[in-house]
This record gives structure tokens, sequence and C-alpha cells, in this order.
């Protein structure tokens, strides 16, 4: 039997005997682990008389791997099961459950499935049960799909059966300790130091600006850098869905999170509700970490009424659709409005979009930035004014590798008056140079 399966069925049948045990009285968290110890000495003495092979396989594990063994038995029964253990690896971004049997994981941009696996569907209900409670959050067939946040701020998202048909699905993004920085997607190439100095001007200037991009294409990470721009003297809101951003250094900060509806509360607070709050908080800046739904316009009236300076994301495949998902979510809570109207206040709302996207080879990359004209009477469109742009360079590039970087369209910037009202006038005669 190979070392992985001894390890699994020691934590088994190691569990087995401690869950047996534990019904008889309550632990504590010291005498749970030594109870962990003691039945673990009880195993080995065991193999020794009944079982030569299991018994070579402890004398041959490392102090580590023995306690590795202990970890792993204890979250089984008091904390996170495996997952305790995935969750301790920090090189791994994202932890993808497919019912009991079936894990897989990214590590640098790449998927890989695990050998190790839940003991069963009751367990991996028991243990997605215990962290979504410690949430405030109750998941069951009759509310089975949840998004909560572990203390570490990792953001989860369950469903249950009857949804999930092949068992509990489970997906955890997990984040760096560090936030992101500028200099990090420089180091990754995902930028070139031409486009930090623009967005680091345009973020100074009170840029209006949305991150758009597919799923795991770094939109989040992306908002964390650029909100090491804005000047630490500034009020700044956060509203998220799920606490993700990581912005340290503006002291004068409100951190605000929607709160779903429970069993025990009817009341939800969406992200309407905080943006239309944040208002009242006099905010220089306001930051969603994510548009998704009809609060779209309440973010579009926020920019438009003297709240320059906003940042948020929203899933989109090209800056094009990122209009049109804009349209569509203001649509979603205000169907009676003219397409026209909305158009005009994206138009007039939106200064800047950044395009980020996950490329062939697993690389985040910044792919353009485009300027927002605004509204095109006469064809009735928002109108764009592409920046910079990913440019592949094909002679080097292979299947698993992207060698590129985002260069100069060309295009002069048609609106300058933010850069000139903060006192930015260099960037008009780097405008000059670049079209020279």
């Amino acid at each position: 039997m190979a070392g992985e399966n001894f390890f699994m069925q020691e934590v088994s049948e190691l569990k087995k005997v401690i869950q047996d045990r534990s019904r008889m009285r309550e632990y504590s968290p010291e005498e749970l682990k030594q109870l962990i110890d003691d039945t673990l000495t009880e195993r080995i003495l065991w193999a020794r008389e009944n079982d030569a092979a299991l018994f070579r396989y402890y004398e041959g594990m490392s102090f580590k791997d023995r306690s590795t063994l202990k970890y792993t038995v204890n979250e089984s029964v008091e904390g996170l099961g495996i997952l305790g253990k995935i969750i301790m690896d920090p090189d791994i971004t994202e932890i993808m459950v497919n019912g009991y049997d079936t894990i897989f994981i990214e590590k640098a941009g790449k998927l890989s499935r695990l050998e190790e696996h839940f003991e069963s569907d009751e367990d991996l209900r028991r243990i997605v049960q215990k962290f979504v409670s410690q949430m405030d959050r109750t998941i069951d067939s009759s509310n089975p799909i949840v998004d909560a946040r572990l203390e570490d701020g990792s953001r989860v998202h369950v469903v249950f059966p009857p949804v999930a048909l092949d068992g509990a699905t489970v997906t955890i993004r997990r984040f760096p300790k560090q936030p992101m920085t500028v200099r990090d997607l420089l180091e990754k190439d995902s930028i070139t130091p031409e486009v930090a100095d623009f967005l680091e001007k345009a973020v100074i200037s009170k840029h209006n600006i949305f991150i758009s991009g597919g799923t795991g294409s770094g939109k989040t990470t992306f908002l964390n850098a650029l909100s090491n721009f804005i000047p630490a003297w500034e009020r700044v809101i956060t509203i998220e869905d799920s606490a993700e951003l990581q912005i340290k250094n503006i002291p004068n900060i409100v951190r605000m999170e929607t709160k779903k509806a429970n069993s025990r509360e009817a009341n939800e607070i969406t992200i309407r509700d905080l943006i239309k709050a944040s208002l009242r908080m006099r905010p220089d800046r306001i930051v969603v970490g994510e548009v998704r739904g009809e609060e779209a316009l309440d973010m579009l009236q926020a920019m438009n009424t003297g709240h320059d300076g906003s940042l948020s994301t929203g899933h989109a495949n090209s800056p094009e659709g990122m209009l049109s998902r804009l349209e569509t979510m203001v649509l979603t809570g205000s169907a009676e409005l003219p397409l026209t109207a909305i158009r005009q206040q994206i138009g007039t709302a939106v200064d800047l979009i950044v395009h980020l996207s996950r490329l062939r080879d697993f690389s985040r990359r910044c792919v353009e930035i485009t300027e927002v004209v605004g509204y095109d009477y006469e064809t009735q469109r928002v109108m764009l004014n592409p920046i910079f742009r990913f440019q592949e360079n094909k002679a080097e590039s292979s299947r698993d590798r992207v060698v590129g970087r985002l260069v100069r369209t060309g295009n002069r910037l048609i609106h300058t008056d933010k850069f000139e009202l903060s006192g930015i006038y260099d960037y008009l005669e780097d405008e000059a140079h670049a079209e020279g």
C-alpha cells in the first residue's frame, strides 16, 4: 500500500477512535491534542503486535510527517478537515471541491487534482456546515447556496444538494496576506512602467476607473494595487459583497460589507444600500469591490454627482462588453429608463476602463486601457478611445508561453481636464511626446 493511502487510512482510523471517545465527554482544545497523542501511541503499539506493514510505515515517518498526521486528525475532528491542511499552504490560491472525493487546487495559475479527499459526503457536509455557521450563515437543502468568508479573509462559495447534483460543491478563493503592489504587477509583466505611471496619475487626478475582466483574471488584485496610488489624506469608503480588498495606506478608511438575510433576521443589506449610505459619510472616494446588479445605477449616479476618483470592477470579456454589462445591470433595477439615458450616464460617469485577461499560459495581464470619451448623439453609443493595447510577439511566443507587452496605440487622450485640475501638466507633455 502506498504511503499516501496509509496516511489517509490512518487519519480515518484515528478519527473514528477520537470521535467515539469524544462522545463520552467534552474535550478542551489542549485535551483533544493530548487525546490524539495518546491514541496515536496506542495505535503504533497495536501495529507492532498485529500489523507489520503498518508498523514499518510508522517507523519510517519523520517528525514532520507525524505532526502533519496529528494536525490532520485534529482538523478532521474539530476543524476544517482536509480543507484546514490545504489552507495552510500559502501557495494555494484557489480550492475547488466537487463532491467529497474530488478536490482541485490552483497553484501559480495552474490547476491540479489532489489525491486526498474527504471520507464521505457526510464528512464534507459536516465541515461545510461548521465554517458556514461560524460566518453566521446556514446551509441546508432549503437554503442550498451560501457566500461566506473565513477568518483569514478567504472567500467561500458553497452549493448544497439538491442544487449540486454530485454532492456539496465548495469554492474557496484565498488572498495573499500581503496585498499585491504595482511593483509586483511590474515584476509579473502585467503592466509596463509607462502604464504604471499613467495609472498613478489617473488615480491621483480622480479619474473614475472600472477594471473589467473574466473570472480569475485578477480584477481584485489589480484594484488593490491601484489603491496604493490614492493619496493618504483622503477619506475612502470600500463596499464589498465579501471583504477582499486590502487597502493599507489610508488611515481614514471605512470598510463595509453586505449582509445576507439569515434564519433569525429578515433584513438584508445590499451593495445598493451601502452605496446610498456611503454618500452620507463625506467620502473622497468610493471603492466598490464588484458591481454586478442594479447597484450599477447608484454607482454611476455617485460618479456623476461629485464623487470622482471612484474605483470598481466588473465581469466582462472586453471594454465594449463592460459597457454592455453596465447597461444590462442598470436595466435590472430600472427597466423603465430609456437606453439612451443609461448610455449618457455611463458616458459622463466612467473615465477609464482597464481590461484584464488570463492568457493561455495562465498569466494574468492587463491587455487594454481605454478612455471612455462620452455619449455620441449621432450614433447613440458610448465612444471608446483605446490608449494602450497588449501586443503579442508571435515570433517569440509559443502555445505554452505568451511574450508581449502593452504598447501605446497612438491615440491621444481626448479629455485632459482632470489631469489639469490636479496640476499634472507633465502628462500633457508626455502625450505630445508620445504622439510625436
